[in-house]
């Protein structure tokens, strides 16, 4: 069970993880440009950003480390697509805006063996940019899914569902 909030901030860091009334944020830096697809909350008397699902599950597709990595992030993205709320419209939408083709292949992959996300992968492919990217950063992966421009770790086959 994950216990901490993951913070999005443009504001510059002293550290990227604090803890306040026992609760754990972990801190990341993003470009002003890059804080998008949020709604207010008030918390008391505090006006706090709140990004939409479809964000943030492009932003753990951005960087698998804020969704506790690849493979829970594989989890939250196969609940997503069960959503009734789902829009892959505007998951697309927040991908192109944010700029990183990276999101796409990540997408794509993980998408790829899922009838009902068929949209999605040819989305994904007519945006795939040149060069190769990592499943996830953290791991170590040595095997190159070609299809997808994606280096995946051993323990992933060239399809997430095999």
């Amino acid at each position: 069970m994950f216990n901490d909030i993951c913070v999005l901030t443009a504001r510059p860091l002293r550290a990227r993880s604090q803890k306040h009334h026992g609760i754990v944020f972990s801190l990341k830096h993003v470009a002003e440009k890059k804080i998008f697809g949020t709604k207010p909350v008030w918390r008391a008397h505090t006006k706090v950003s709140v990004s939409d699902v479809h964000r943030t599950i492009i932003d753990m597709l951005d960087d698998p480390e804020i969704g506790g990595g690849i493979r829970q992030v594989a989890d939250c993205l196969a609940s997503y697509l069960r959503r009734k709320d789902r829009d892959d419209g505007q998951l697309i939408a927040h991908a192109d805006r944010l700029g990183n083709g990276a999101v796409f292949k990540r997408l794509g992959f993980l998408t790829d063996q899922n009838p009902a996300a068929a949209g999605l992968v040819d989305a994904c492919r007519a945006r795939l940019t040149k060069g190769n990217a990592k499943l996830d950063p953290a791991l170590d992966c040595p095997r190159l899914a070609s299809q997808w421009r994606l280096w995946i770790p051993r323990a992933w086959s060239a399809s997430p569902r095999e």
